[in-house]
């Protein structure tokens, strides 16, 4: 792990992982929980890779109601609780360097600071994970696009509720973003420096 000093205040390509910090107490988190352990797993091995290159990670989670937490606090919830969700979290544990912006809606812009950050990293590509595909991962998608950002939405990196799901998402985020949807594996990172 770099030390935060390691981490310039510029990056031109950011890794955002939407709400992978998640108690997965609802009524499909169940069936979430394979696939979110996959896609939590491959997460983490490419911003290991990321890591090495300096480029950040900005995790973007919604506060599950919990109005008076923090970040911190919604990680500690999850690693403490007794949750289904708390492998993908203990995978996908922040580390110092990250930043956090919490949401109270789906998208990670409205009504938060990611926009600013971006802006302050001087970001241009956005390298979206999380879940859901077809609604938080994808109402980011489409304000990022609003906002002139490219995007890659790689399909190894996020989770649907099922198959079919996951290519319609897909899909539509091609279509109307005109995200690239290479597998994590594919992308080559020297080409966005």
């Amino acid at each position: 792990m770099n030390k935060p000093a390691d981490f310039p205040d510029k990056s031109k390509l950011v890794l955002i992982v939407i709400d992978m910090i998640n108690d997965l107490e609802f009524e499909d988190g169940e069936k979430m929980l394979p696939p979110a352990l996959e896609a939590a797993r491959n997460i983490e091995k490419f911003k290991n890779e990321l890591c090495k290159k300096s480029i950040p990670t900005i995790y973007v989670n919604d506060n599950f109601g919990k109005w008076r937490s923090d970040f911190r606090q919604l990680v500690k919830h999850v690693m403490e609780d007794d949750v289904r969700g708390e492998e993908v979290t203990r995978i996908l544990h922040p580390d110092d360097d990250d930043y956090f912006v919490i949401k109270a809606r789906h998208s990670g812009f409205f009504g938060t600071t990611l926009e600013t950050l971006l802006q302050h990293l001087g970001a241009e590509t956005l390298i979206l994970a999380g879940l859901t595909g077809d609604i938080c991962v994808q109402f980011t998608a489409q304000d990022a696009y609003m906002r002139e950002f490219d995007l890659i939405v790689p399909p190894d990196l996020f989770v649907c509720a099922d198959d079919e799901t996951k290519r319609t998402a897909l899909t539509q985020m091609t279509q109307t973003c005109k995200a690239a949807t290479p597998f994590s594996y594919d992308i080559n990172l020297e080409e966005y420096l």
